[in-house]
């Protein structure tokens, strides 16, 4: 088929079943965000100036990282590894820096893969007076306050999000977070993991909050990251009610996908606002940014980036659910995932935990962890419970795959923080609000000294 040939529902579907792969080739992928500061006045970074972002991205370019340009303007970075994967530093609408990294064999390489990149970071922004800090919501900067980066895309999401939520600018601006991207050898086992994480994500929100604060002081949320979701866009958000019900599979994911309102086209290097146009208009030539046009492949693949659910679905499975934290969570999250997602037993086992839950259960859950964490309830259990019982079959299933994989070291170890979270009741943010109440004396500024990179 050549690109301008119409595109078939089959065609879109096979850019996500080409994921399919069998369990000798799984991989795990992990992408976090930071929030930069000046250290002198805790400001984010701009993109242009002496100490800014772009100052950045060419420091960091020292490292073997190339430099990748939109309108002439350094906007990302790419690296190979030893196996020829790819990782990337790109940034967020705010400045955000993002570490998008290869798919790897274990966490133990994804923990030294996150933690060079942390120390690349370091060095270069020390030299430019800035940190970095790890958390799911800008602790003390307003919306304008924030500068905004030169991306096509992003003018025109800044545009269209007011019209379709109140916190849609917030999602863009001050949020955070941590994913893990994982595998499937068939569109059963992709309908399984897809269940059993979205129904579960929000244990994980509650695992991992790490954002009670919103301009200096405490916003009434554990997780306001989490909440922003909930009032950003309807129509690409959320708790996807359809991934539960019969039939479920990739030509649903697809439908859905068709009817979500398109953000843009992109055509050379010009983004092409084409913000709540049909995607199935476009199919049939008949879009009114680019009458006449039809899409080719890659257009299906930027619009799948612009869908935003609580698990996303391209060629694996992305887990969106939690906030920014330090580097010992950003090795955790790929790890809690892995051992459930990796070894049948404990996929099995994490579903019987969620599997009675019912459409409101879920929506109901996802909002009640970003006020109320661990302590909330559903179906007549605590979070907290579930998380306990979560985090154990995750480490059975890293003790399982260790076992059977023939030398591989054991993972167990990266659940250590996550263990003691549950065990205890005692979110991330709680800590935080206890430290604000108490040594911090009030002061949301501490923040950037105690837990910066």
């Amino acid at each position: 088929m050549t690109e301008t040939a119409p595109l078939t529902l089959d065609d879109l579907i096979g850019v996500m079943s080409k994921g399919i792969k069998p369990k000798s080739e799984w991989r795990v992928g992990a992408e976090h965000e930071k929030f930069g500061f000046d250290k002198s006045t805790l400001r984010r970074p701009t993109y242009e100036g002496p100490n800014g972002i772009l100052a950045m991205l060419t420091g960091l370019q020292r490292f073997g990282w190339s430099p990748v340009e939109e309108a002439g303007k350094v906007i990302a970075l790419e690296r190979k590894n030893a196996e020829g994967f790819t990782a990337s530093i790109s940034l967020e609408p705010g400045g955000q820096f993002e570490l998008s990294g290869a798919p790897l064999q274990t966490i133990h390489d994804i923990c030294s893969e996150t933690g060079q990149h942390l120390m690349e970071v370091k060095m270069v922004a020390d030299e430019l007076n800035l940190g970095f800090l790890g958390a799911g919501f800008d602790p003390k900067w307003t919306r304008e306050d924030i500068p905004v980066m030169p991306k096509g895309r992003y003018d025109i999401m800044r545009a269209y999000m007011p019209k379709k939520g109140a916190l849609g600018l917030d999602m863009m601006l001050r949020t955070c977070t941590i994913q893990a991207n994982l595998d499937f050898d068939s569109e059963a086992d992709m309908v399984a993991k897809f269940r059993t994480s979205l129904a579960l994500q929000p244990i994980g929100t509650a695992l991992f909050a790490c954002s009670p604060f919103t301009e200096g002081r405490p916003n009434g949320f554990l997780s306001a990251r989490a909440n922003v979701w909930t009032d950003t866009d309807p129509d690409r958000t959320g708790m996807l009610d359809f991934v539960f019900r019969d039939g479920f599979g990739f030509e649903t994911y697809a439908n859905y996908a068709l009817n979500t309102p398109m953000y843009f086209a992109k055509r050379g290097e010009t983004y092409v606002d084409a913000s709540g146009q049909s995607f199935r208009d476009f199919l049939d030539g008949k879009l009114p940014a680019l009458p006449g046009e039809r899409p080719t492949l890659k257009d299906w693949g930027d619009h799948l980036t612009t869908l935003f659910p609580e698990v996303r679905l391209k060629q694996y499975l992305e887990m969106r659910g939690s906030d920014g934290g330090p580097w010992s969570r950003i090795c955790a999250l790929p790890a809690l995932w892995t051992g459930i997602f990796y070894d049948a037993p404990s996929l099995a086992a994490a579903w019987d935990l969620c599997k009675d839950w019912d459409i409101e259960d879920h929506e109901r859950l996802r909002r009640d962890v970003t006020k109320l964490g661990l302590r909330a309830e559903v179906a007549g259990r605590s979070v907290r419970d579930i998380a306990v019982d979560m985090v154990a079959i995750a480490k059975q299933g890293l003790k399982n795959r260790a076992r059977f994989s023939g030398g591989m070291v054991d993972e167990r170890g990266y659940l250590a923080e996550l263990e003691d979270i549950a065990d205890t009741g005692v979110t991330p943010a709680e800590r935080m609000l206890d430290l604000y109440h108490g040594e911090w004396k009030g002061d949301v500024d501490r923040i950037y000294r105690d837990f910066a990179y």
